[in-house]
């Protein structure tokens, strides 16, 4: 009996025995093993076999076979709806790009395609009658929580730069440290990063703002970062010399990441929303100021996440919150100064926004800490309330439409929006109920004034 038994899906026990029974050898093998010891349910399986990948495709002739990657070994068996990757034991060749091998050669020892892999936590094999592979000290490396490289990190790495930022990201998001000799070689490579795709780099770093680790990866990296985002380099220790501030412009910043909740649109507004900064800097006998900073910082998050390659949908929820970010909010919380902002960017933006106004105020000074944190979660508290109400406070909540407009002789283009957005004032102001009649009776007078004026 095995000492450590990782329950596994049917389809994927039946995938080993299958290969098994035609004479092949076979484990579950990288971050599956790696997640069910900490006691996480995997969500993906990945096997590798001793079968070369035809081989693979005839064990599983019955079965949907799709050759993801057969010259690297990968084929996916879908089995019972569950799509398993199986790859053959293989040794990397030479990666003169430092991403890819040029080639791989199969094998037929398990030892020599572990031994390729990035991290020692990922360097495991299970197979249910044998139990753990651990050649490399993985197990232990889990319960010590660290990320160490497999071998020397410094070969690690000149094979594959994204493995940099990919040990950043285990390190932030499962919270461990990461071993001297595979940090110093991080510190010592990182320019092996400016050589990988910008999608691999977003992907990778959306995933470490959002580990819990975020904030001291961040720090103790930082020239790792500036490396890939050379446009945040200057918030580093730039003294705001502000007395609402108690940090410089990139601690704050680090601060402000982590009291955002964990997902990825927020911890990028929170990562960018001061970038702005350094550039309009300004002193008087008060102190620093930054006047402006939030629409240099907007153009700074644009180009970032342009350059990157973000989708279209965070690239642009972030500008507009990090544009917005330092809108100022009656004190006590205005009902009506709130819902005009709904009005502009719908509840879910506002709702990012108050949760950015959070972060960005539990970030500073402690003198007035406690007293702008109180206002930021009372205004979510309105919010809340205001949703829960269902009130129009969005021209789509409007009981008339365009094509409403339209039929009244309202020309089409930007008018139609002017006026929409008109009448949705009136209605949040409460000079005109949300009914058709007295919308369009609005409209008319409006359009009436028009003609005259």
């Amino acid at each position: 009996m095995p000492l450590h038994k990782i329950l596994m899906p049917p389809q994927v026990e039946y995938a080993i025995r299958t290969l098994q029974q035609a004479g092949f050898s076979a484990y579950i093998v990288g971050g599956c093993v790696r997640d069910a010891l900490r006691g996480e349910i995997p969500h993906d399986w990945d096997l590798t076999t001793s079968a070369m990948p035809l081989q693979t495709k005839d064990c599983f002739r019955n079965e949907t076979v799709i050759e993801t990657g057969l010259k690297h070994g990968t084929v996916t068996v879908l089995i019972d709806g569950m799509p398993l990757e199986i790859t053959t034991y293989r040794i990397d060749g030479a990666y003169t790009d430092h991403r890819r091998p040029d080639a791989v050669t199969f094998t037929r020892n398990l030892r020599d395609d572990l031994s390729r892999r990035d991290f020692t936590v990922n360097a495991m094999a299970y197979h249910p009658d044998e139990g753990i592979i651990d050649l490399f000290g993985g197990q232990e490396d889990l319960a010590r929580q660290r990320i160490a490289c497999v071998g020397n990190p410094s070969e690690r790495f000149d094979e594959d730069g994204l493995r940099i930022l990919r040990a950043l990201r285990f390190s932030a998001v499962l919270d461990f440290t990461i071993a001297p000799d595979t940090a110093a070689a991080i510190h010592a490579q990182k320019e092996l990063l400016t050589g990988i795709s910008a999608e691999r780099i977003f992907s990778e770093l959306s995933k470490l703002l959002c580990g819990i680790g975020a904030q001291r990866i961040l720090r103790e990296y930082a020239d790792v970062l500036f490396t890939i985002l050379p446009d945040l380099a200057p918030m580093y220790r730039f003294d705001q010399q502000n007395p609402h501030h108690c940090y410089d412009v990139y601690e704050h910043t680090l601060h402000a990441i982590s009291a955002v909740p964990p997902e990825p649109m927020l911890r990028f507004a929170a990562l960018l929303h001061d970038s702005g900064k350094p550039s309009v800097f300004t002193k008087d006998e008060r102190g620093g100021h930054f006047y402006g900073h939030a629409a240099v910082s907007t153009e700074i998050a644009r180009n970032v996440l342009h350059r990157l390659k973000s989708d279209r949908k965070t690239l642009d929820t972030v500008c507009r919150l990090v544009e917005y970010h330092d809108l100022v909010f009656p004190t006590p919380v205005s009902e009506k100064h709130l819902k005009r902002v709904i009005s502009k960017l719908g509840f879910d933006h506002t709702e990012a926004l108050l949760l950015l106004h959070r972060a960005d105020v539990s970030a500073q000074a402690e003198s007035h800490r406690a007293e702008r944190i109180a206002h930021s979660n009372a205004l979510l508290d309105t919010l809340a309330k205001l949703r829960a109400a269902d009130e129009c406070l969005t021209i789509q909540k409007l009981a008339v439409t365009g094509n409403d407009l339209i039929n009244l002789g309202v020309p089409q283009g930007k008018r139609i929006g002017t006026l929409l957005r008109t009448l949705l004032e009136q209605v949040i102001d409460g000079i005109i109920p949300n009914e058709p009649a007295a919308l369009l009776n609005a409209a008319e007078q409006y359009l009436n004034q028009q003609k005259s004026g």
